[in-house]
């Protein structure tokens, strides 16, 4: 091989990690900056991996980005969110609704149950499973007042 061919050989290997280096540095593959169908695999793919206790709402926040729905409710000395993220289309709408969703929940920021949002039956009966109390005989309902 004559030097000239070789020294192409060379100039594109370097070109190449060049390249390779300024992806990787430059390049922000922020689920908030997919297309929808890339971030619900991202989510679902993500989500399938979590461990119970030892993911956090602020990993929550750093790995999946901003939650597409989210409630909290602090009850009996502990702070309950959920958060939602899109993880299966149903209607081609423009809105992510709950049953497009699977859900994580955090006990005092700490993840203690995920699912597909199916499964999810409402913060108050996620806080009376994980209380142990009977939510039911500590609250106390306020009619919505009628304007007939």
């Amino acid at each position: 091989m004559s030097k000239k061919v070789l020294f192409r050989i060379f100039l594109a290997l370097a070109a190449y990690g060049i390249f390779v280096l300024l992806v990787i540095n430059f390049y922000d593959d922020s689920p908030a900056n997919m297309k929808w169908e890339d971030r619900e695999a991202y989510n679902r793919q993500f989500i399938s991996k979590l461990k119970l206790g030892e993911f956090t709402f602020d990993d929550a926040l750093e790995h999946l980005g901003n939650p597409d729905i989210t409630e909290a409710k602090k009850a009996f000395d502990k702070n309950y969110q959920v958060l939602f993220y899109r993880t299966q289309h149903v209607k081609s709408d423009g809105i992510t609704t709950q049953d497009e969703c699977s859900y994580l929940l955090f006990v005092d920021n700490i993840l203690t149950e995920f699912a597909v949002a199916d499964h999810y039956k409402g913060l108050d009966y996620a806080i009376n499973e994980h209380s142990g109390i009977n939510m039911q005989a500590h609250t106390t309902e306020v009619p919505f007042p009628n304007n007939d």
